[in-house]
């Protein structure tokens, strides 16, 4: 399948009428600077849809894009390092913590995107076994394959795959837009 169109709808900070909406959710979630803007665009192929930034913590909303008119794609801020205030970080992670664990919503599919050259940080580990446990369908971005060393990518992708046993890894590139039709598969589908 494939995507023929994305438009963002609008960036909320809880409980909102757009939610309600039958229309199935994917959520994409990720640590900050992890490229997930960058994702959103390349699977959209729209360079501008999400707003990308070498700031650390620059989405502040949940924001919402329609997909080919019949999904929203969930951008939900990025987690751990901010440069932002104590006080924002924590409302930040009680934002994303509301939506995945504790609203109304079931997500279709929650996309964690992690970088595929240092692979899951214990916090990336952390969420996702709190979304296996509470039995939400999974799916981990191994974004940003093209700086691994091709001598090392095997082992690499093999040890992201024994730290995350039973997890489905799309290798990832959102430069050269590797990874991008499976993706879309897996999030249309």
């Amino acid at each position: 399948m494939k995507i023929t169109s994305a438009k963002f709808v609008k960036g909320i900070l809880g409980t909102d009428r757009i939610l309600e909406d039958d229309k199935p959710q994917v959520a994409f979630i990720g640590r900050s600077n992890v490229g997930k803007s960058s994702v959103i665009n390349s699977l959209t192929n729209q360079k501008g849809l999400a707003k990308t930034s070498s700031f650390p913590g620059r989405t502040t909303e949940i924001n919402l894009f329609l997909i080919n008119g019949s999904l929203y794609l969930v951008d939900l801020p990025g987690y751990g390092f901010a440069k932002t205030s104590l006080k924002q970080q924590e409302q930040i992670q009680g934002m994303i913590h509301w939506y995945l664990f504790r609203s109304e919503h079931n997500q279709k599919k929650v996309v964690i995107i992690i970088d595929a050259n240092i692979g899951p940080s214990d916090i990336d580990l952390e969420i996702i076994n709190d979304l296996s446990l509470r039995a939400k369908n999974v799916i981990v971005v191994a974004n940003k394959i093209d700086k691994i060393k091709k001598s090392a990518y095997h082992a690499q992708m093999k040890k992201i795959q024994d730290l995350l046993p039973g997890y489905k890894i799309i290798p990832y590139s959102a430069e050269k837009k590797l990874g991008v039709k499976e993706l879309a598969d897996e999030i249309l589908n």
